[in-house]
């Protein structure tokens, strides 16, 4: 089965072809980092224009990558959601404008399902079942993982998710957009010590989390004093400290409560070396294994959509014959 993948949820374009025998066959990216850095974060109008400019480019691109035409394609997935409404409508009427043209399904796909399988293309993909810990955007879940479609909601941000803090941090400490891995070259300058942050929920004995506090401490900071250079890298190194001992602390309680052993990480937020650092050094201890999407995968991208799609169909799912079509700016994982 060879599935064309649309991701256009937010700020970056994605366009991959996904084949069940061969895999990943092409993929192809643009990010809209450059256009809305004047504005210091996403404009939704800005983002869905620029969608329906670059869907065209890159779908010839992934083409010509894998060498293959239209008519080879058996299933268009696209995202439904969650997401920005104008821009998941650009990618859920283009992908199924296709499908109508080629008479193949057009299928929706959840944004954080397709972030959550991305692990299982790399080269030593996870077994089921495992733990996931989601941290992309707007959001940071604990999900219990025993198949493709059967997720269980473990615990999840109560406020801020870990990537709006990264990203509302790196906003107070003038870093521009976008901010998490300004703030995170930052830290790599910064010395221990010098700011004591607090660690949210990091005791609470669930598996819940909460980013605001956080942020609003390093508020505080910032407001306390004049900052030199040397103390936002200092502030910016604690920080990322106490986020990413959350993060790492949540997730290997997790599969304590659950007596897994393996652990995926997926999204944005889990590009960050610190955290993967942190992580593995816990697993080690622990006796668990941890699994990443390569990271290039773990920003918005085609691939997973394309391969998520693939595998829902697989898996039995039936597309809409009539082509119709909604997109849903909020979509809890559970409903999928």
């Amino acid at each position: 089965m060879r599935v064309l993948g649309i991701e256009s949820s937010c700020d970056e374009t994605g366009v991959a072809i996904y084949d069940s025998e061969r895999g990943l066959l092409a993929d192809a990216l643009h990010s809209q980092v450059d256009l809305h850095a004047a504005y210091g974060g996403v404009v939704p109008e800005l983002a869905s224009r620029d969608h329906i400019r670059r869907l065209v480019p890159l779908l010839r691109s992934v083409l010509a990558q894998a060498g293959c035409g239209m008519d080879s394609l058996d299933a268009c997935a696209y995202t439904a959601g969650p997401g920005l409404a104008g821009a998941l409508l650009v990618g859920a009427s283009f992908a199924c404008g296709l499908a109508l043209a080629r008479a193949i399904p057009a299928l929706p796909v959840h944004h954080l399902e397709g972030h959550l399988l991305s692990p299982l293309l790399s080269a030593q993909p996870p077994a089921f079942p495992f733990v996931a810990l989601l941290v992309s955007g707007g959001h940071t879940q604990l999900m219990r993982v025993e198949a493709v479609g059967r997720y269980e909601l473990l615990g999840e941000s109560l406020d801020d998710a870990a990537g709006e803090a990264f990203d509302k941090t790196a906003k107070l400490l003038e870093l521009g957009y976008p901010g998490g891995p300004a703030l995170a070259t930052l830290a790599r300058a910064g010395r221990p010590g010098r700011f004591k942050l607090p660690r949210p929920m990091i005791n609470s004995r669930d598996l819940d989390f909460s980013f605001s506090g956080l942020k609003t401490a390093v508020l505080t900071a910032v407001r306390a004093r004049s900052l030199t250079e040397e103390d936002k890298q200092d502030l910016a190194y604690e920080f990322q400290e106490a986020a990413t001992e959350v993060l790492a602390t949540k997730a290997l309680a997790a599969l304590a409560a659950t007596g897994l052993e393996r652990l995926v990480v997926a999204g944005g937020v889990g590009a960050n070396q610190r955290l993967r650092q942190r992580l593995d050094a816990d697993a080690a201890r622990a006796g668990v294994r941890v699994f990443y999407p390569e990271l290039r995968l773990c920003t918005d991208n085609g691939a997973m959509i394309a391969f998520c799609g693939a595998q829902r169909l697989l898996a039995g799912a039936s597309a809409d014959p009539r082509f119709a079509f909604a997109v849903r700016p909020r979509w809890p994982l559970a409903e999928a």
